[in-house]
């Protein structure tokens, strides 16, 4: 048996000097002071108060910060640097306990509170916008969290609390989002770091495949250069059709031999071609007679295999857990098995009351796969999000979402905000589940978002019309989504670098724009989100228009200059509302000045995403910019080892920072420099690399590399340097001009482009021509436009090239005026604010 599944790192008693307790007749109290931000309070009749580690908190021994307290007979204040705190020693009520932070004051009902959002269970049925559990963000000064009927544990295993007693945490930020994440995580543990695999696609789908069939479906993706890193295989990889008498089909282990009659070979298929394999159960209905594995496990728990009685699922029986982890699932992933998504279907609830099932199977198995970190590399598990603290036991699974616009549209949200509860790794369905329509230029835009999401897996339902393989789609569209599936793995350089970022920084890969600018408009634009720290993704979701053929959508861009990566003839100044369009091949993908991004330039990309022998470096010049490039370290394999009672593998399985391969490069602005490395605990020698210039054009680049060659294409510059030897103790310098700019964007070039596209009256387009070459004023010019007879989306598509870059012969930045295409009226920004901040 593991004895790592029932250990993990916590350290769940406070300082005593951080707490404050006392009694007043029945009524018993503690508050705990964990910073001068952040105060756990506690209330029972028993006078008992809890200990151990809750599902939400493990560590609560923080450094005692600076506070004072104030007594008397009836009353008990607590104050800091951000908070005061007054209790009138009773029972908590609504003015017994208050918290002042700032101009707000909290009063104490019961409730969590966070009016920023959190994330939900599941996306099940979902066909929009659904309620969301609120997260520890808020736009009040304080946010709430009530951890008062959490699960608990004690000595590895799963404990309840007294009924009765109230234990809460009031985070009194005041718009400080980083900050309260920070102590979220400090408290309830970091994110773990995730295998490089994980980042690039998944494919999965709901469908009956023979072996044969699903063999042929990742052969076909290699064909056409599209890499995968892992096959999920749906519930019919076993036994689904099942004697009436043991109930439904949904939970089985047992292979399906008409689908896969050697499920070794199969499975050996797949990693043969560099594939990780997830099997999906739905543990509900036990381990029944018909399984192949029914004697062993029977054996395992004292059952008398004669009586042929079903073993019931019970994941608060120890001896049941053992057997369904060390027998069961033991034999499959001996097969081949990696790791296992856990497809909720047993409720919320146990026999033992307050036990959720799935807190018990997301917990047990993240660390039950420790003994797989040879081929894993880090541990993992595929489920629901159970409530706070889920975030440590990547990677969720967020159900069944329908196919329609509306469920896209709520996506880039639902995952932004789950970062306001620490939850940064997402799978979603993309494309959508089931449902709505079949529609290309639907399914394309979900793709696209995906490639920005934290996970990339494609998933549709049990229907032999709906199926997401890019070439079952007509020619573009399917091109489209070939594209960015590629890109997606292009990206993983990046993306690691920020899973190493999120995991020890506490910086989620996405994040909602409040957490990064306290502007009001940051809290107006749901659906748009960072991606790192430099990089804004503002996606389409919404049909394109059927006069300019693209997609529309409002962003509000931060104060500075942004270059569109994937349109680098756009670049905008910032500190406004803009209106972005974009044809189906691209979707808004803004860098800040200053930007260095490093993808994969590998002229042929492997299954599996091994480190790239050559990278591009993305540069947006105008500014400074620093980048490290933090890659897996390449002689160390962190590994379980049941034998071994003195190996922690889950402490191994995250290496100190020293550990990792990182490159530092550098772009000194004022100087032109760009210094690549030195790579600090790589292994080769040389690395190949490529600089592109992203929105800049012009003649001054050049470099004092020998042998590198210059190209320009799209809107910028890209420079072969060849390779690069990693380990120069002083780094790569190479020199490309002094203080470089972005490109000023050519309004009448890119205008005269979007117009000649547009499906109109061929008279319609003269006025509108004429107006964009006037000479008049800008203020006049966008009168002129307005009062014009032509679709709103063209004039907002006008208004976005002519407003774009102040610096631009023509613009009109400033005197925009963006309409709302449904109404063609004037968008009121005012009203956008009120609908969304609280006043």
């Amino acid at each position: 048996m593991a004895s790592y599944r029932y250990t993990f790192p916590c350290q769940p008693v406070a300082d005593p000097k951080a707490i404050v307790k006392g009694s007043k007749g029945n009524s018993h109290y503690r508050f705990t002071v964990l910073t001068d931000r952040l105060i756990r309070y506690e209330w029972s009749e028993d006078g008992g108060f809890e200990d151990r580690v809750s599902t939400f908190a493990l560590f609560r021994r923080f450094p005692v910060p600076h506070y004072r307290v104030v007594e008397s007979k009836d009353r008990l204040e607590i104050i800091t640097d951000h908070f005061h705190l007054t209790y009138d020693k009773n029972k908590f009520s609504y003015q017994g306990l208050t918290v002042k932070v700032g101009d707000d004051t909290w009063h104490y009902d019961g409730k969590s509170y966070g009016d920023l959002g959190g994330t939900a269970r599941t996306l099940d049925g979902a066909y929009g916008r659904i309620k969301l559990e609120p997260g520890v963000l808020s736009r009040k000064a304080y946010a709430v969290l009530d951890d008062s009927k959490s699960m608990l544990f004690d000595k590895g295993w799963i404990a309840i609390r007294k009924p009765g007693r109230i234990d809460g945490y009031v985070f009194a930020y005041n718009r400080d989002h980083k900050a309260a994440i920070r102590d979220f995580y400090r408290l309830s543990g970091s994110q773990p770091v995730l295998p490089r695999w994980a980042l690039g696609n998944w494919w999965s789908r709901y469908h009956a495949y023979t072996a044969t069939e699903y063999l042929e479906v990742m052969d076909h993706f290699k064909r056409e250069g599209i890499p995968l890193n892992v096959a999920v295989v749906d519930m019919d990889w076993h036994k689904t059709n099942i004697p009436p008498k043991y109930g439904s089909g949904w939970t089985g282990y047992s292979w399906n031999r008409d689908l896969f009659p050697d499920p070794d070979a199969f499975l050996q298929a797949l990693h043969d071609r560099g594939l990780k394999v997830t099997l999906n159960d739905h543990p509900a209905d036990g381990i029944r007679p018909f399984e192949d594995l029914y004697p062993a496990v029977a054996k395992a728990l004292g059952y008398d295999v004669t009586r042929e009685e079903p073993i019931p699922f019970d994941c608060t029986d120890r001896a049941f857990l053992d057997a369904y982890f060390d027998v069961l699932k033991l034999a499959l992933e001996k097969q081949g098995v990696d790791f296992w998504w856990i497809d909720w279907q047993q409720g919320n609830r146990t026999k033992i009351p307050g036990v959720d099932p799935l807190w018990v199977l997301n917990h047990y198995h993240y660390l039950t796969s420790l003994r797989s970190l040879d081929k894993l590399q880090r541990p993992l598990t595929f489920s629901r999000y159970a409530g706070a603290g889920s975030h440590r036991y990547p990677i969720g699974f967020s159900g069944d979402q329908q196919i329609t616009w509306e469920g896209l549209e709520f996506q880039p949200e639902f995952t932004a905000t789950a970062s306001n509860i620490g939850y940064g790794w997402w799978s979603h369905d993309i494309g959508g589940h089931w449902g709505g329509i079949r529609n290309s230029e639907l399914a394309v835009r979900w793709v696209q978002l995906g490639v920005f999401s934290p996970i990339m897996r494609l998933h549709s339902s049990k229907s032999r019309w709906n199926s997401k393989e890019p070439w079952s789609f007509e020619k573009e569209p399917g091109q489209i989504m070939k594209d960015f599936l590629i890109l997606r793995h292009r990206l993983i350089p990046y993306l690691y670098t920020m899973n190493i970022r999120a995991s020890y920084e506490s910086e989620p890969l996405i994040q909602p724009m409040y957490w990064n600018h306290k502007e009001e408009e940051a809290y107006t634009v749901p659906t748009q989100y960072y991606f790192g720290p430099n990089l804004i993704v503002a996606p389409i979701t919404s049909p394109n228009s059927p006069c300019t053929l693209l997609g529309g959508v409002r962003a509000w861009l931060p104060p500075g200059r942004f270059v569109d990566l994937f349109h680098p003839h756009l670049v905008y100044d910032g500190g406004r509302y803009v209106h972005l369009h974009r044809d189906l091949t691209q979707l808004p993908l803004l860098a800040k000045e200053g930007t260095i991004l490093p993808i994969d330039a590998s002229p042929r990309l492997a299954n599996g995403s091994p480190r790239p022998s050559e990278i591009t470096i993305l540069l947006v010049v105008g500014k400074d910019a620093h980048f490290e490039l933090v890659e897996e370290p390449e002689d160390k394999t962190h590994r379980g080892d049941d034998d071994d009672e003195d190996t922690d593998p889950l402490t191994a399985s995250k290496p100190a920072l020293s550990d990792f391969v990182r490159t530092p490069i550098s772009w000194r602005q004022k100087d032109g420099v760009l210094v690549i490395g030195p790579e600090w605990n790589g292994v080769g020698k040389w690395r190949q690399w490529n600089v592109k210039l992203v929105g800049y054009t012009g003649s001054a680049v050049r470099s004092n590399v020998s042998g590198f060659r210059v190209t320009q294409d799209q809107g910028s510059t890209t420079i072969a340097l060849g390779n690069v030897h990693r380990w120069d103790p002083d780094g790569f310098e190479i020199f490309l001009g002094k203080d470089l700019q972005l490109d000023p964007v050519d309004i009448q070039r890119r205008a005269f482009d979007m117009l000649h596209r547009c499906e109109m009256e061929y008279h319609k387009k003269d006025p509108v021509w004429d107006v964009i070459r006037s000479s008049d004023g800008p203020a006049t010019k966008v009168q002129r436009l307005l009062k014009l007879n032509v679709d709103p989306a063209l004039k907002n598509a006008v208004m976005e090239i002519w407003s774009a870059d102040g610096r631009s012969a023509g613009s009109v930045k400033g005197h925009e005026r963006w309409l709302d295409t449904k109404t063609g009226e004037v968008d009121d920004l005012n009203e956008l604010l009120k609908e969304y901040v609280i006043v």
